[in-house]
């Protein structure tokens, strides 16, 4: 499941709807809403994710994390280290090998030190 897709069903099921009528309120099939919410596609279309917010009728903030966890969430990930450094190049592989090993917890302090790196917020 991605982050997304685990927002998408906390909304669902907060309030009470089924994916068979959202799916047809936002215009795509109960099996795509389905295969969203388990990761088992890549990141909705800007359309999409508006008529999802329009549909949860959610505003400000709650609509520009919906966007955020949309964009964090491609369920296949691909990274090119090619003319990284060799640093780089070993934390994709350590990362690409043993990320199934790992907790959520480990998960989340992993990807807090890697914001603070960068300079984002939590």
């Amino acid at each position: 499941m991605t982050p997304f897709g685990e927002r998408l069903r906390t909304l669902r099921n907060e309030r009470g709807v089924s994916q068979k009528d959202m799916a047809a309120a936002v215009g795509v099939s109960a099996a795509y809403l389905s295969a969203l919410e388990h990761g088992r596609r890549g990141v909705p279309s800007w359309t999409l994710i508006q008529k999802i917010i329009g549909y949860f009728n959610i505003i400000w903030d709650d609509a520009e994390e919906l966007v955020r966890l949309a964009e964090a969430s491609h369920p296949r990930v691909r990274l090119d280290t090619a003319g990284l450094s060799p640093a780089a190049t070993e934390l994709a592989n350590l990362l690409a090998d043993n990320i199934a090993r790992l907790d959520d917890a480990q998960l989340r302090d992993i990807a807090t030190v890697v914001r603070a790196a960068l300079g984002q917020q939590p």
